[in-house]
């Protein structure tokens, strides 16, 4: 439970951006750990982003579930949010009195093609399947639809998401 502890304090200091940014360095450190293999990371991945909250904060506790049952659970999920939780505090005192300051600016500013970078990456890593499954078939040509509709009914018709989400969901449930 220690490890599980120390992996997600570390991986929860390194966080920005958002739960799908960090996605990646959450597979490397529990396939690295041999916690769980890349087809089991991606089935929690998928479980973790359809159950409320922050889809980093869930995947750390199913991991530590994975691993080490309810204790690893708690060791993980603290790990994880510990770190966001003390930064925040700390940084907005500080950005609340301090948030005009060009330096500031141009930090967080900085920050955004990083995120998007990060985003981008843990997309397209999920996106395609693991080398030889053959992926070019009719569940990728069908996931692929569904994203796209979701894009463009959310992006150009400015749908609220969570007629997207069902939508999607109704979709998926039809074409698989």
């Amino acid at each position: 439970m220690w490890e599980l502890f120390l992996t997600f304090i570390k991986i929860g200091c390194l966080s920005f951006g958002g739960g799908y940014a960090i996605m990646p360095v959450i597979e490397y450190e529990a396939s690295a750990r041999d916690w769980m293999s890349a087809s089991q990371f991606h089935e929690l991945a998928s479980l973790a982003g359809m159950a409320p909250g922050p889809i980093a904060v869930n995947s750390a506790t199913l991991i530590g579930y994975e691993v080490a049952g309810w204790g690893g659970a708690i060791a993980a999920t603290l790990g994880m949010a510990l770190p966001s939780l003390l930064v925040m505090i700390g940084l907005s005192a500080l950005l609340v009195r301090n948030f005009e300051l060009p330096l500031v600016r141009k930090v967080l500013y900085g920050l955004r093609p990083v995120v998007a970078g990060l985003i981008a990456y843990a997309a397209i890593r999920f996106l395609i399947p693991l080398a030889g499954a053959g992926w070019l078939n009719w569940s990728f040509l069908g996931t692929l639809l569904i994203a796209a509709g979701s894009f463009v009914a959310m992006a150009k018709y400015r749908v609220h998401p969570l007629p997207v989400i069902v939508s999607a969901g109704l979709a998926g449930i039809i074409l698989f």
